[in-house]
């Protein structure tokens, strides 16, 4: 059996009308996974023994439990104790399951990243009487956000990739449109590799703008660099 290249070309053409709708449950999960990690990584960094080991339940329970047994429980096992939630649409429940999903992971990455600035610099702002918000605000923050971006970026992936699980709620989003005109056509090679190729695409388009960002980020600790190495060699 051949490859059938008219079918893949309009395949390929006609699923980016569905990106949008994978677009908009990635970001929204991933603004919702954010706020959510920040909290819990707030839990973690805790002196209170309870907010401690409750952020360690969290994380380790959807962490754990996979991401369509999660959205399962959510969409279709709530309503039957909340009967308010009947009629939540599926692109909304897709999007707190794989907020709170994610959130477990970027808890972990947020902790990390707070964790790896140097207690030198905190101690020293303190010793200037510089106040706590002032410091975590423009010495803590900026650096745990500079180490923590390359893992968070890959969450995001992760998540774009992730969105595909949304059909079996019976959202038709890239792949859900792909899976059914693959079932109509019985070209599933040439379907999926359509539905692949553009998950690709849009991997890479996000990879390229998180470079950018990164960039952004460094160019103050470039500049405090360079200016450090002229006076360096002014001195000499």
């Amino acid at each position: 059996m051949s490859f059938n290249w008219q079918y893949f070309i309009k395949v390929f053409a006609q699923l980016p009308a569905y990106i949008p709708v994978t677009l908009i449950m990635a970001i929204f999960a991933m603004i919702l996974a954010i706020i959510i990690g920040i909290l819990i990584t707030v839990l973690q960094l805790s002196h209170i023994w309870i907010l401690r080991k409750f952020a360690q339940l969290y994380i380790s329970l959807f962490r754990g439990m996979p991401t369509l047994v999660q959205l399962f429980i959510i969409y279709y096992g709530l309503p039957q104790f909340f009967p308010s939630l009947r009629g939540v649409p599926a692109i909304i429940a897709a999007i707190v399951g794989l907020g709170f999903k994610e959130s477990s992971y970027l808890a972990e990455i947020f902790r990390a990243g707070f964790n790896s600035v140097d207690e030198g610099q905190i101690e020293a702002g303190k010793s200037l009487n510089i106040p706590n918000l002032t410091l975590f605000w423009h010495i803590v923050l900026p650096q745990a956000a500079l180490n923590a971006l390359p893992a968070t970026g890959n969450t995001f992936v992760s998540l774009l990739k992730e969105t595909s699980l949304a059909f079996t709620l019976g959202l038709t989003e890239l792949f859900g449109e792909g899976k059914m005109l693959a079932g109509e056509s019985f070209n599933y090679f040439e379907t999926y590799l359509a539905v692949g190729i553009l998950y690709w695409i849009l991997i890479i388009i996000y990879t390229w703008l998180q470079s950018l960002l990164e960039k952004s980020l460094l160019k103050p600790y470039r500049r405090n660099l360079n200016e450090f190495n002229r006076s360096e060699k002014s001195v000499s």
